[in-house]
Parts: C-alpha cells; sequence; structure tokens
C-alpha cells in the first residue's frame, strides 16, 4: 500500500543512517554537502566515472561503503539553480520520491531557500500519492516500508517551516481533488460529495448544503433537469471561508460536479464511459482549493459552489427536445442530454451571482471533449469577460505548472446558441464547441467579472508528470490557490 511520508526540516548535518539525497547545482563538488557520510570518497570516485555533471534531473545512485553511517548516497542534479522556478523545485521533490520511496528514512541535503525547499516538499509529498484503497494487499507490499521520515536539510529552516505550512495546505488540496475524482461513482454521489464538502467545517469552513426541494423552490429548472433521471438527489453546496475584511466583497469559484454522466438519453458510446465517473473534476477543484485556502488561513473572503447532480438515461430523464426554465428565468432547449454541465453550472452561477454579489466568479468544469482537441492536455481552456482577470489566472498558470490559454469569445459565436423556441439551446453543434459553451455560461453572469476554465484534458486521465502518476491530477488547485494569494489576498 502507498506510504505517506512524514516531512520536516532540520539544520544540515551529517545522517547517522538511511539513505541520503543530496540536491546539487550543476558543476559544484559532488561530495560538496556529504561530510562525514562518504568516509571513503566513494560518490567522487562514481560521479568520475560516470562523467556526472549535474545536470538538471541527473541523477547518481550508489551504495554507501559498509564504514559509511548510511546505506545509500543519491545525488540529484539541479541544473543552475539561479534559473530553477518554484515548479522547477517541485519537479525535482518529485523526482526524489520516485528514487527513494522504498526508503523507511531519508536524509535530503539541499542548497535552497526556505520556500525553495518547502516546493522541493511539496513536490515529494504530490509525488507520494496513490489511489490504492481498492486494491487487495499484494506479495510485494511486505517488501515496502510501512512508513517513512523524510528530514531535509538546509540553511534557515525557520523560513522553510514556515514556508511549508502553506505549500502542505496546499498539497493536501490537492491530494483530496484527486481522491474525489477517482472515486468510483457507485461510492461517490451526490449526497457523499456533499458529506466529504462538508469535512471543511473542521477547517472553519461555513457549509450550506441545498436539497432537492430547496433547490427546486430557487427554480433551478437547468440543474434539476439534469437530475431528474437519476435515483441519487442532488445537492448544492456552498462552502464559506471569511478570512478577509468584513467590508471585502467574497471571490467566488464554482465547480461541475456531474459523479457520473451517462450522457442521459443522448447516451455516450460504451467505450471509455467509465472515465465519465471524472466527470466532477471542477467540483473537486473548488473543494480542495477550498480546503487549501483554510489551511493556510487565507487572507481573502471567498466563497465555493459546487453543483452536485448525476446524469443518468432512466424513464424519468428529460428528454432531447424538452425545455427548461433556469433560475434567472431564461429557457433552455435541451438539443443534446450529454451538454449536461452548462445546464448545473448556469444556476449554480446565477445563484452566487444574484445571492454574494462576489467581486469576481470562476467557474471550473469538465465541460467539452472539443477543448482536448484545440489543446490537448497541457492546457486548460481559458475563456473570460474580463482581461484583467483573465491575465491574473494565466499568470498564476505559469507560476504554478497548472497551464491555462485564453480562447476567444464573441458575439459570432453566441449566436450559435439561439434557438428557434427558447431564448438559447444547450448546444451550438460541432464546430467550436468549446467557445460556445462557454458563451452559454456567459449568459448568466450578467456585468460580473468571470472566467470559465474547461479542465476536461487536465483533471483527469492526466499523464504522468514528476509529481503525479495517479489518474486524477487535482488540476485547479494550485492554480487557483496562486492566482488568490498573488492577486487577491490583503
Amino acid at each position: 500500500m502507498s506510504v505517506v511520508p512524514q516531512i520536516s526540516f532540520a539544520k544540515l548535518s551529517t545522517p547517522k543512517k538511511g539513505a541520503l539525497l543530496i540536491v546539487q547545482a550543476a558543476l559544484n563538488d559532488a561530495s560538496a554537502l556529504v561530510n562525514d557520510a562518504d568516509p571513503e570518497n566513494v560518490l567522487a570516485k562514481a560521479a568520475a566515472s560516470a562523467k556526472f555533471k549535474a545536470k538538471k534531473s541527473a541523477k547518481l545512485d550508489v551504495l554507501a561503503p559498509a564504514s559509511a553511517p548510511v546505506s545509500r548516497i543519491v545525488v540529484l542534479g539541479a541544473g543552475e539553480l539561479d534559473k530553477l522556478s518554484i515548479d522547477d523545485w517541485m519537479s525535482l521533490g518529485g523526482k526524489a520520491r520516485a528514487a527513494l520511496e522504498n526508503e523507511e528514512q531519508v536524509t535530503v541535503q539541499l542548497s535552497g531557500s526556505g520556500a525553495q525547499a518547502a516546493a522541493f516538499a511539496h513536490g515529494y509529498l504530490l509525488r507520494s500519492y496513490d489511489f490504492d484503497q481498492y486494491k487487495t494487499k499484494k506479495k510485494d507490499d511486505e517488501e515496502k516500508p510501512s512508513s517513512q521520515t523524510v528530514s531535509i536539510c538546509l540553511e534557515d529552516v525557520a523560513d522553510a517551516k514556515k514556508q511549508w505550512e502553506i505549500e502542505e495546505a496546499v498539497a493536501q488540496g490537492t491530494i483530496l481533488a484527486r481522491d474525489l475524482v477517482n472515486e468510483p461513482a457507485n461510492v461517490l454521489y451526490p449526497i457523499e460529495f456533499a458529506k466529504r464538502a462538508s469535512a471543511l467545517k473542521k477547517l472553519g469552513v461555513e457549509i450550506d448544503v441545498l436539497t432537492e426541494k430547496e433547490m427546486k423552490k430557487l427554480k433551478m429548472g437547468a440543474l434539476l433537469g439534469v437530475a431528474q433521471g437519476s435515483r441519487n438527489d442532488p445537492r448544492l453546496v456552498v462552502m464559506k471561508w471569511n478570512g478577509g475584511k468584513a467590508k471585502d466583497k467574497p471571490i467566488a469559484f464554482v465547480g461541475k460536479g456531474v459523479t457520473f454522466d451517462t450522457g442521459g438519453i443522448s447516451i455516450k458510446p460504451a467505450a471509455g464511459m467509465e472515465d465519465m465517473k471524472g466527470d466532477m473534476g471542477g467540483a473537486a477543484a473548488v473543494t480542495g482549493l477550498m480546503h487549501a485556502l483554510a489551511a493556510r488561513k487565507a487572507k481573502a473572503n471567498v466563497i465555493g459552489i459546487i453543483g452536485l447532480v448525476e446524469n443518468m438515461p432512466d424513464g424519468n430523464a428529460q428528454r432531447p427536445g424538452d425545455i427548461v426554465t433556469s433560475m434567472s428565468g431564461q429557457t433552455i432547449e435541451v438539443i443534446n442530454t450529454d451538454a449536461e454541465g452548462r445546464l448545473v453550472l448556469c444556476d449554480a452561477l446565477h445563484y452566487c451571482n444574484t445571492k454574494f454579489e462576489p467581486k469576481f466568479m470562476v467557474n471550473l468544469a469538465t465541460l467539452t471533449g472539443a477543448v482536448l482537441v484545440a489543446l490537448g492536455q497541457e492546457h486548460a481552456g481559458l475563456f473570460s469577460n474580463n482581461d484583467e482577470l483573465a491575465e491574473n489566472i494565466f499568470n498564476a498558470g505559469s507560476a504554478s505548472g497548472e497551464k491555462v490559454w485564453r480562447l476567444p469569445l464573441g458575439p459570432a459565436y453566441d449566436k450559435m446558441i439561439d434557438s428557434k423556441f427558447a431564448d438559447m439551446k444547450n448546444t451550438g453543434g460541432r464546430y467550436a464547441g468549446s467557445i460556445t459553451a462557454a458563451q452559454f455560461l456567459q449568459r448568466y453572469v450578467g456585468e460580473t467579472p468571470w472566467a470559465h476554465l474547461d479542465i476536461a484534458g487536465t483533471a483527469m486521465s492526466s499523464p504522468a508528470s514528476d509529481i503525479n502518476t495517479s489518474w486524477a491530477s487535482g488540476f485547479g488547485v494550485r492554480l487557483l490557490n496562486q492566482m488568490v494569494a498573488d492577486s487577491y489576498e490583503g
């Protein structure tokens, strides 16, 4: 089973046992930080033999001699330290975990600031994540340690500990989001998701859960239309973190939470449908973000709203051609019941906007397959009615490593979702599918600054990276935490 490392920070010193990892800058002496851990100078000899120059991500791994206090010495090349971003330090941490996952005790020596050491630890912790609770015990589990302690040694221990309080909060938020996306739909349905989000109360987050009855009173016909074919009742969860000044307007994040999406009557092909347990990646990201902000006590007033439904094709399911009335009063012709996420989000956005009057709203959703055609899995699609907000999100993506790319909006695209029978239809056809979905959502935000992140290519079935080997990535937590920290905290 997976082992979660217990990470601490200490002054530079020679370890007494376990494995030693040295994060080394290019062209430095390979044994510069080893001190007494390598009395026979084995590492220097190995470096010379392997022509090891400590280029970025290069690795040198040697068994320590019998006279050494440690059992193993690993050198991880960092390249030129002054050129490393925080994202680079996270990647180094992930590489370190990959090299040392079977060690019970690890000592890391690095030359870096407290922020860099904390980022290294962040990457180390994220790489350790493995969603394996449904696997039965395997024989090779006996060969793995039951625990792992990691001591990261550097000069400025106090600053590293301070920075780690922040980084660990964000890492745990990302892990929460990954857990939610990885869970099977028979375990994580709307009511269960709401219960898990409600656990944020222990961090000081205020929770309000709206039931189907309450949503009917609010006339959320679009969201409820998606849910009506399922035996699992929908929920709308409102999470509030009050970390800013009382007079400050809140900022708001809204997530699509379709806990399973069959496509409804417009049913999806069977091949790959199992991946639709992850169609709540937007709601997972918002929940993980609220965890991160509360755990690090962010100095901002934040609203998180998640619309939780299951889209099923039973005898009561909505049909193509049905017309529903959203909470805003606007009517929608349902052309395709598989374009359901925007129906959930439009009511959630309108509710958020009218009830809380936020400074801005950002919604996240695994909304369209079309965004994968446009951007693959390297960037999330960004749409916005506000250039400043869009720029803040883009810059936060560059800094956090969770990258976004802005796509256009415009009147010509908006016309594509006009309906003959209602105010709009829920799909504009095959072309510009991601854009017309964003145009649909824009009709529900009024003049409030708003951004839509289409994370269909980045939240699930994510490619392996230095900091993640899981099917779910937790995309959005680090991105939006960075944006809040950089641009909106008092």
